[in-house]
């Protein structure tokens, strides 16, 4: 049966609905320690919802076409459960933000912050990320 809402046979859009985000660079979720631990000698940005640390791949390095992201929350954030809502939240700011401001050939990771991450305004996070990856990109590489 078709809901009387919908315009034509299988669209259950309802109005107002937007499209998912148009992927401009390809993303990959860092998994290995190495990874997490070269972005984190890499530059650092504080925000109030979370800690971003980021680093330029070498041309060496994995494919450079790709922006790479991991994310982390130590038992500071909370139980199983607090720490795995805040890596929700975190995942979703980045698939929303990454690939419109992101950079190819760069690692990105996302750190939970205690009573902060979980809790915070979502539109204010969305907000901070922009913001972080502008004051990242503006830096200058270390020597």
């Amino acid at each position: 049966m078709i809901p009387p809402e919908a315009t034509q046979a299988g669209d259950m859009r309802q109005a107002g609905d937007t499209p998912p985000a148009v992927c401009l660079h390809p993303i990959e979720t860092l998994q290995n320690r190495p990874d997490f631990l070269k972005a984190n000698g890499g530059r650092r940005q504080g925000m109030p919802g979370f800690l971003l640390q980021a680093r330029q791949r070498d041309a060496d390095e994995a494919d450079t076409a790709l922006i790479r992201v991991g994310f982390t929350c130590s038992k500071k954030v909370g139980n199983a459960v607090a720490r795995n809502r805040a890596k929700r939240r975190l995942r979703e700011i980045a698939r929303q933000v990454l690939p419109l401001e992101g950079r190819p050939g760069w690692d990105y990771v996302l750190i939970g912050r205690p009573n902060a991450t979980a809790s915070r305004d979502f539109a204010d996070m969305l907000a901070e990320l922009r913001l972080a990856l502008r004051k990242i990109h503006s830096q200058k590489p270390p020597k």
